[in-house]
C-alpha cells in the first residue's frame, strides 16, 4: 500500500520541478515590469524611448561604482542598473552599456578601470558612511561617461536618482543633434585666441607670469576637441600688438582690455604705458561666442586682481561656444533692451541693488543656444522658438511693439515675466546715514496695449497672501517669525495640476506679485484658450494705491477688505489678433538704415532716384497662425533667491518646464518634474486633526483589541462544536 503512494508522491514532486523550471525559462524571455508609482518614476519617459530608438551610430555608456557602498549610495546604483536596463530595452542595436568595478583592493583589473575613469574626468568623490556607532568618510567613483562616435559627455558624480533619467536622455540627444550638425558643416569652427604680446611685459606684476605659455596649452586643448568634433575645428593665435587687423577686431568684438602707464617697479626699473588685448573667440560664419581667458577680480583691500581661466574649464568653455555657433541647442531669444532684467548677471551684496540671474541663465545654457535681442539696434531673428521678455522698464517704440507682435503672429511664443511696479530709492544727501524706502512707481512700457489686444493685461495691486513665506527673527528682537505678506506661496490646491507642465509641481515661491487678468469675452471671440496655471490662496487681498512692502508696518486687513484667490499666471495659446491689423507699419530701425544710406549716397555726389511712386506692399499679418502667451505678473521668480543652482527646485523646475513647453519641448517637462521630492502634506482642519488622532491613539488598539475577541469567540464556537460532535 506505500510503494504507490510514494510513487505517486515522486510524481508529483518531479512534475512541479518541471513546471518551475519551464516558468523560470519563460521568464528569461517573456517578462514584464508593472510600475505602480504615481508619476511612473521607474518607467522611461517617451522622448527617451525616442532619443535611443533614433540611435544612427554606436552610443556607448560606461558606468564606474565602487562596490558595496552604504546606503542611500547603493539605492542609486541599484536604481541607475534598472534605468539602463530599460534604456537597452528601447534601444536599437547601437545602445550599449558597462559597469566598471574600480572598488579598492580587487586587483590590477581594478586599477586599470579607475585609471580609465580619471583619463574621462571622473575623479572619486568623497561620502559619510556610519559603521559601528562611527562616523567615517570614504572616496568612491560614482560617475558615468557617454561615447557616441567621437563625442564624449561625462556625469562625474551620480550621488542621487533625482533627475537621473532626464541627464541622460538630454546628453543623448545633445550628442546625436551635435553629431548631425558637425557633418554637415561646409566650413571649419574657428577658435581664435586675441592675445598681445604687450602684456607679457606687465604680466609678472599682474600674477600672471606664463603668458608666452598660453597658446601653445589653448591650442593643445582645441587640438584635444577637434579630436572629439570630427577634425571640425581650426585654431590661431594673433597678436593684436603687431597686427592692427587683429586689434581692430579685438576691439570691436569687446574683449578684454587692458591700459597701464608707465611706472617703476621695486628693482627701480621702467616699465613704459601700453595696452593689451585678451579673450578667446569662437566663430562659425557671423555667429561668434565670446570666452573670457583673464578673470578681474576687485578683492578689498588687495585691489585688482587678475587670474588666467582654469584649463579645465576652458576646455568645457569652447566646447559650449562651439555648439552654440553650430546651433546644437534649439534656439530662444532673450529680450535685452528696454531695461529687461539683465540675463547672468551675478547677486550682489548690496540689498538695493537687484539679485542676480546667474543661476536661470546657466539653466538655459544647459538645454538652449540664448540669443540677446536689442530692438534698438536690430530686428527678431527668424528660427527663434520663444522669446522671454523679463522685467521691462523703459518703454517701447511703436517699431519694437510691431516687432513683437509680428513674431508672435508668425504662430512662435511669447514669455512674459512683467512687474506692475519699479522701486524708485529717493536720492538724499543724508542716505548713508538712515535707511531710505523705496517708492513704487507703475511701469507703463507700451506692452500693457498689446496685452490688452490679445485679452490680457495686469491689475496695478501686489497680492499679499496669509500663505506666505515665514522669516526667522533673531532672538535679540524677540524671536519668532515675521510673516512676509508680499512672498505668496502657492501650494497644490491653488496649483492646476491638469495642465501637464505642472503635474508634478506641488508648491512655488512667489515675490512682488500681481494678479493677471483675463478678458474672457474677447478670448472667446477670438477662438483663444485660456488656462489659469495657479492662483494665490483664498486668504489673499491687494495692495493698491500708496505701496509699502516694510515688513515691520504690514498688518492683515480688517474685515471689511475683500480676500480671495487671485490668478497669478496664465497660459493663452491660439491664433492671436495683431495690433498692428488696421495700422500703418512704424518706421524702424530698417527705416533708419536707409535713410542714412540715402545719405551717404547723397554725400558722394550719386544721382538720388525718385522711389515715391514705390509704394510698400501690406505685409502686416492681422491674424497670426497659432501661437502662445505665458504671462505672470513678477520677474523676481526668475533671480537666484528663488531659482536654485541646480534647478531642482520647484520653482527652477516651473520655470524650465515653461520654457521647454512654449519652445516644442513639453515631453521634457514632463520628465524632468516626474520624480519631484517635494511632496507637502495637505492642510488638514483642527476637528480632522483631532479625529486622527484620537483613532490613532484609541481606535487602533481597540481593532487590535476586537480582532483578538473575534478570534478568541471563533476558537470558543468551534470548541463547542466539536464536544457536541464527539459527545453524541
Amino acid at each position: 500500500m506505500s510503494k504507490p503512494g510514494r510513487m505517486s508522491n515522486r510524481i508529483r514532486f518531479l512534475l512541479y520541478l518541471a513546471v518551475v523550471v519551464l516558468l523560470n525559462l519563460v521568464g528569461t524571455t517573456l517578462f514584464f515590469r508593472i510600475d505602480l508609482t504615481a508619476n511612473k518614476i521607474f518607467s522611461l519617459s517617451q522622448a527617451s524611448r525616442e532619443a535611443v530608438a533614433d540611435l544612427s551610430d554606436p552610443l556607448t555608456i560606461k558606468v564606474f561604482f565602487t562596490g558595496d557602498l552604504p546606503a542611500p549610495y547603493n539605492n542609486t546604483e541599484r536604481y541607475l542598473r534598472d534605468l539602463l536596463a530599460e534604456y537597452a530595452v528601447a534601444g536599437n542595436r547601437y545602445f550599449n552599456y558597462r559597469f566598471y568595478d574600480v572598488s579598492e583592493g580587487k586587483g590590477e583589473e581594478a586599477e586599470q578601470n579607475r585609471q580609465m575613469a580619471r583619463d574621462y574626468g571622473i575623479h572619486p568623490v568623497q561620502i559619510r558612511k556610519i559603521e559601528q556607532d562611527e562616523v567615517r568618510f570614504q572616496k568612491v567613483y560614482m560617475g558615468m561617461v557617454l561615447i557616441h562616435g567621437d563625442l564624449i559627455e561625462t556625469i562625474p558624480a551620480i550621488t542621487s536618482t533625482e533627475g537621473l533619467e532626464y541627464q541622460i536622455t538630454v546628453k543623448i540627444r545633445k550628442m546625436a543633434d551635435k553629431i548631425s550638425a558637425l557633418i554637415a558643416l561646409k566650413e571649419n569652427v574657428k577658435v581664435l585666441l586675441f592675445l598681445s604680446s604687450s602684456l607679457q611685459v606687465v604680466g609678472p606684476y599682474m600674477n600672471l607670469p606664463n603668458l608666452s605659455e598660453v597658446p601653445g596649452k589653448v591650442e593643445e586643448i582645441v587640438g584635444r576637441l577637434k579630436e572629439r568634433n570630427y577634425g571640425k575645428l581650426e585654431f590661431a593665435s594673433l597678436d593684436p600688438s603687431r597686427d592692427e587687423g587683429a586689434e581692430k577686431e579685438a576691439k570691436s568684438l569687446h574683449l578684454l582690455r587692458l591700459q597701464w602707464k608707465a611706472f617703476e617697479d621695486r628693482r627701480g626699473r621702467q616699465v613704459p604705458a601700453g595696452q593689451g588685448y585678451a579673450g578667446l573667440i569662437v566663430r562659425y560664419g557671423d555667429r561668434v561666442e565670446g570666452i573670457p581667458l583673464i578673470r578681474v577680480m576687485k578683492v578689498p583691500i588687495f585691489g585688482m586682481q587678475y587670474k588666467l581661466v582654469d584649463p579645465n574649464r576652458l576646455e568645457t568653455a569652447i566646447e559650449e561656444g562651439v555648439e552654440n555657433v553650430i546651433q546644437v541647442n534649439e534656439r530662444i531669444g532673450y529680450l535685452a533692451s528696454n531695461g529687461c532684467m539683465e540675463l547672468g548677471k551675478p547677486a550682489r551684496p548690496n540689498p538695493q541693488q537687484e539679485g542676480g540671474t546667474e543661476n536661470f541663465y546657466n539653466l538655459l545654457r544647459e538645454e538652449y543656444t540664448v540669443r540677446k535681442i536689442d530692438l534698438e539696434k536690430e530686428t527678431i531673428p527668424a528660427g527663434l522658438a520663444s522669446l522671454i521678455i523679463a522685467g521691462p522698464r523703459e518703454p517701447f517704440t511703436e517699431a519694437e511693439l510691431y516687432e513683437i507682435d509680428q513674431y508672435l503672429m508668425k504662430g512662435r511664443s511669447l514669455l512674459l515675466f512683467l512687474d506692475r511696479f519699479k522701486e524708485v530709492f529717493p536720492q538724499d544727501a543724508n542716505q548713508r546715514f538712515r535707511r531710505q524706502e523705496p517708492v513704487y512707481v507703475p511701469v507703463n512700457t507700451g506692452l500693457e496695449k498689446l496685452l490688452k489686444q490679445y485679452g490680457l493685461s495686469l491689475s496695478s495691486a501686489y497680492v499679499m497672501d496669509e500663505s506666505c513665506f515665514k522669516q526667522k527673527v533673531p532672538r535679540q528682537f524677540g524671536g519668532g517669525e515675521r510673516p512676509i505678506y508680499f512672498a505668496p506661496i502657492i501650494k497644490q490646491d491653488s496649483i492646476n495640476n491638469d495642465v501637464g507642465i505642472l503635474k508634478n509641481i506641488k508648491g512655488l515661491v512667489l515675490l512682488k506679485v500681481s494678479p493677471v487678468i483675463v478678458d474672457e469675452q474677447k478670448a472667446g471671440e477670438e477662438g483663444l484658450k485660456a488656462v489659469r496655471l495657479f492662483s494665490s490662496s483664498d486668504r489673499s487681498w491687494e495692495m493698491k494705491g500708496r505701496i509699502n512692502l516694510n515688513p515691520f508696518f504690514m498688518r492683515p486687513p480688517g474685515p471689511e477688505l475683500v480676500r480671495k484667490a487671485e490668478p497669478l499666471a496664465y497660459l493663452l495659446e491660439g491664433g492671436f489678433p495683431s495690433y498692428f491689423a488696421n495700422k500703418p507699419i512704424p518706421a524702424g530701425p530698417a527705416a533708419d538704415v536707409k535713410k542714412a544710406g540715402k545719405q551717404e549716397k547723397k554725400e558722394a555726389g550719386e544721382k538720388e532716384v525718385d522711389l515715391s511712386h514705390i509704394l510698400q506692399a501690406e505685409t502686416t499679418v492681422k491674424k497670426g497662425n497659432p501661437g502662445k502667451i505665458f504671462l505672470v505678473g513678477t520677474s523676481e521668480i526668475l533671480r537666484d533667491n528663488l531659482i536654485d543652482k541646480e534647478g531642482k527646485s520647484p520653482n527652477a523646475e516651473f520655470v524650465m518646464n515653461v520654457v521647454d513647453a512654449l519652445s516644442g519641448k513639453e515631453a521634457y517637462a514632463l520628465m524632468r518634474t516626474k520624480a519631484q521630492r517635494f511632496n507637502p502634506l495637505k492642510k488638514v482642519d483642527p476637528q480632522r486633526k483631532t479625529l486622527i488622532k484620537s483613532f490613532n491613539i484609541v481606535g487602533l488598539p481597540a481593532l487590535v483589541v476586537l480582532a483578538g475577541l473575534l478570534v478568541w469567540v471563533r476558537r470558543a464556537s468551534r470548541k463547542r462544536m466539536i464536544q457536541n460532535m464527539f459527545g453524541k
